[in-house]
């Protein structure tokens, strides 16, 4: 694992003009802080598969990097970052919302991959064409979204983006073991996500309380950065997990003993790059041989173990629903806003 050190820009810089009459300072303590906070998080997220998500030291990795980092800017007088913007109910449930949806928008890209070139044999370019299905809902609805943001503003279309996003990708995984390229729910789930994503980041920023635009922006591109880590993450734990326990249990269906069919449903889990149908085992024995006529059952138990990771989409997307409730429904406009 490597960590790498803060950049240049977290070792800020006051200018007298800021600092009153003082001299110009580096906030050292801060930057150090920002250091261990996020080392600290990455240490949990990354150490997450071989920990366990049930794991002290993963949570407490996780949570106590960001609390630590927190605690500090919010007692400092010359904060890396202005936290008390969460202060605003708007920019605090758009930026929630922002959270649970970047859960579910960036790893999906990965994981349908995956499951295009493993469950559906598609080739790399198939599995490409696969994921550009997705701009068909999604391009649409973002029109549509950006519209009701400009007549109604965020909050209609956050609700209906989440409610939209979280139907689709229940569908969508309830279709994965149909095995068919054509036959699901992708351009639902991804119209979704298309309706509030512009409407939930355009909301956040226009919301700036006493902080620069440069610094809200900050704001949502780490929320959205980091919730992504953690939906790949987490999703990925969900399915390497599965992946293991579906594919031992049909190994000895077909006779291959408890320790091995275990030993082999690990390698066949944290191995898989798209051609698992195409490259079967090596050697000649008659493990060999029952794993390569078991591959049909293994790309099964591989679309079987992707269903608990699109309906955890959904239900991160659930939860983004119930936050969008929240928001109060008001509008930032040039008038207001000056």
């Amino acid at each position: 694992m490597s960590l790498s050190p803060p950049s240049p820009s977290y070792w800020h810089w006051w200018p007298a003009s800021r600092t009153g009459p003082a001299a110009s300072r580096w906030t050292c303590p801060g930057a150090a802080l920002v250091a261990v906070g996020m080392g600290l998080t990455v240490l949990g997220l990354q150490q997450a598969g071989t920990w366990g998500w049930d794991s002290v030291a993963t949570w407490a990795c996780i949570a106590g990097g960001l609390a630590v980092f927190c605690r500090f800017e919010l007692r400092t007088r010359f904060p890396l970052i202005k936290l008390r913007v969460f202060r605003d109910r708007a920019f605090s449930v758009d930026n929630a919302v922002l959270f649970f949806t970047m859960m579910a928008f960036v790893p999906v890209f990965f994981f349908a991959s995956v499951y295009a070139q493993v469950s559906l044999s598609a080739s790399p370019n198939q599995a490409a064409l696969y994921l550009l299905y997705f701009f068909i809902g999604f391009g649409i609805a973002s029109q549509w979204g950006g519209r009701i943001l400009d007549k109604r503003g965020a909050r209609p279309a956050m609700k209906l983006g989440t409610a939209l996003g979280a139907v689709g990708f229940a569908l969508w995984a309830g279709k994965l073991t149909s095995l068919s390229m054509h036959d699901q729910w992708l351009y639902v789930a991804m119209a979704g996500i298309g309706l509030l994503l512009a409407p939930a980041s355009t909301d956040a920023v226009n919301r700036a309380i006493d902080a620069g635009y440069g610094e809200v922006t900050g704001i949502t591109q780490t929320v959205r950065n980091f919730a992504a880590g953690i939906g790949l993450a987490v999703y990925g734990t969900m399915l390497t997990r599965t992946t293991i326990t579906k594919v031992d249990g049909t190994l000895r269906t077909k006779g291959v003993p408890d320790g091995e069919s275990r030993d082999i449903a690990e390698s066949i889990a944290q191995s898989v790059t798209g051609h698992a149908d195409s490259r079967g085992p090596a050697g000649s024995g008659p493990v060999a041989e029952t794993i390569r006529d078991s591959m049909a059952a293994i790309r099964m138990d591989f679309a079987e173990a992707n269903q608990w990771v699109f309906y955890g989409m959904a239900i991160a997307l659930d939860v983004a629903f119930l936050i969008s409730l929240r928001h109060p429904g008001t509008r930032v406009t040039q008038e207001s806003s000056g």
